[in-house]
C-alpha cells in the first residue's frame, strides 16, 4: 500500500512533494476517502505562501471549529484563534479576519499589513472603523442571513422568548422547585399583536413563523419595495409576498405609533449610529402597559436604565433578550432580579444548521483569496 500511494504521488505532484503526498498512506489506514484528500491537496500549487485565517476572541467557539473542520483537507490554509488582547500585537501575520467581537479602529488596522479582507461570521459589523479599513485597503464583508439559516434561527429564537415570557418561564421553575401544580397562569400568542422594529432579513422569517400562531403582524422598515415593481403575472411580488405576512406596513418615523399598538415588540434593527438606544424612555413609555420586549439584534438598540426603570415601574410586562449591553453579560447585573427577565448568552443564531453554513463560507472565501479569485457567498460592504 505503501508503494502504491507514494509512486502514485510522484506521478501526480512530482518527486519534490513526496513528503506532503506521504499524507495519503496515513490517512487511508484511517478511512478510504485519504487517499482523494491527498489527491486534492496535490491540485493546488503548493508553492504559494500559506493563507492565514485569523478568528478574534474566544467567543463562539464553534465558529473556529467548524471552519478548521471544513479545510482540514487543505494545508495551505491555516485557521487560528487569538485572545482579543493579542490580536492588535500578531494581525500583522494574517491575511483573513473574521472579527466576531473584536473592535477594529484605525490603530488595529494599520498594523494588519497583509490584511486583504476582515468579515463577521454573521451580519453584525458595528465593531470595524469602514473608513479606516477603506484607507488601509481592506475590505469588510457580512454573511448574508437570509441564505445561510442565520436569520431562521434567529427568528427561532423571538418566539422562544415570547413564549418564554408569556407562559412565565422563571416563575415555573419556581413553581417546579416548590412542588407547586397549575401555577403560574400563563398567557398564548394567539390573538396577539406583534410589532417587528426593522424587517429584514430575520423580521421577514419571523413574520413567516408567526402567522401560523394566530397574530396580528405589524412592521416598520426605512424604506418598503416600490409598488411599481414588475414581476411576471406566474411568481408573486415582493409586495405581494410581504402583503401576506405584514398586517401594517410602516416606516421608522411611524415606531412610537406601532409600539403603541402592539402587545409584544421584537427588535430585529441593525446597530449603526442611527439605531444606538432607539429604545428609549419615549420608546417604552409609548408601549402599552404591559407589553413585552424581545431582542434578538445587538444590546445596544436598548437604553439599559430606561429598560430597568420601565420594568421596576410595571409598565414594561417582561424582556427577554439573547443580546446585553456589555457582553459577556455580567452574571450579578440587578436586571436579572426580575422575574419577568430571560436571558440568553447571544446564541440565536447559533445553531448547527447556520454555523456550518456559514463555516463554509467562510472556508471558500479563504480558498478563493489563495486562488486569487473572486468572493462569493458575503457582502462587501466597502
Amino acid at each position: 500500500m505503501l508503494s502504491s500511494c507514494i509512486k502514485r504521488q510522484i506521478a501526480l505532484a512530482g518527486a519534490k512533494n513526496l513528503v506532503l503526498g506521504l499524507t495519503c498512506f496515513s490517512s487511508s489506514l484511517l478511512h478510504s476517502a485519504g487517499m482523494s484528500s491527498a489527491v486534492e491537496r496535490n491540485n493546488v500549487d503548493n508553492n504559494k505562501p500559506i493563507t492565514r485565517v485569523l478568528f478574534c476572541g474566544p467567543h463562539f467557539p464553534a465558529s473556529q471549529n467548524y471552519t478548521r473542520e471544513y479545510l482540514e483537507k487543505y494545508p495551505f490554509i491555516q485557521v487560528d484563534d487569538l485572545p482579543l488582547e493579542q490580536v492588535t500585537d500578531h494581525i500583522g501575520n494574517y491575511d483573513l479576519c473574521v472579527a466576531k467581537n473584536m473592535r477594529f479602529d484605525s490603530n488595529v488596522l494599520s498594523r494588519a499589513k497583509k490584511m486583504k479582507l476582515i468579515m463577521q461570521f454573521g451580519v453584525g459589523l458595528e465593531g470595524v472603523d469602514f473608513d479606516s479599513a477603506t484607507k488601509h485597503g481592506i475590505k469588510v464583508a457580512r454573511i448574508p442571513g437570509g441564505a445561510t439559516g442565520n436569520a431562521a434561527s434567529c427568528a427561532e429564537m423571538a418566539i422562544y422568548l415570547m413564549l418564554g415570557l408569556l407562559r412565565k418561564q422563571n416563575e415555573m421553575q419556581i413553581s417546579v422547585k416548590q412542588q407547586m401544580l397549575g401555577e403560574p397562569v400563563g398567557d398564548t400568542l394567539l390573538g396577539k399583536t406583534i410589532f417587528i422594529l426593522g424587517f429584514g432579513n430575520i423580521g421577514t422569517e419571523l413574520a413567516k413563523r408567526l402567522k401560523t400562531f394566530g397574530v396580528k403582524v405589524i412592521a416598520t422598515k426605512r424604506s418598503w419595495p416600490s409598488t411599481l415593481e414588475v414581476t411576471p403575472k406566474a411568481f408573486p411580488s415582493q409586495n405581494e409576498v410581504i402583503d401576506d405576512l405584514v398586517d401594517k406596513k410602516g416606516i421608522h418615523g411611524d415606531i412610537y405609533e406601532f409600539a403603541s399598538n402592539a402587545d409584544i415588540v421584537v427588535c430585529c434593527l441593525n446597530l449603526n449610529k442611527d439605531t444606538v438606544g432607539v429604545v428609549n424612555k419615549s420608546f417604552l413609555s409609548s408601549m402599552k402597559k404591559g407589553a413585552l420586549l424581545v431582542n434578538v439584534a445587538r444590546g445596544a438598540l436598548l437604553d439599559y436604565e430606561a429598560v430597568v426603570h420601565h420594568l421596576k415601574s410595571g409598565h414594561l410586562g417582561g424582556l427577554g433578550t439573547d443580546v446585553a449591553w456589555r457582553e459577556p453579560f455580567e452574571p450579578d447585573d440587578p436586571i436579572l432580579k426580575f422575574k419577568n427577565v430571560i436571558l440568553t448568552p447571544h446564541v440565536a443564531g447559533v445553531t448547527e444548521h447556520s454555523y456550518r453554513t456559514m463555516a463554509k463560507v467562510v472556508g471558500d472565501v479563504a480558498l478563493q483569496l489563495h486562488a486569487g479569485n473572486p468572493f462569493t457567498g458575503i457582502e462587501l460592504v466597502n
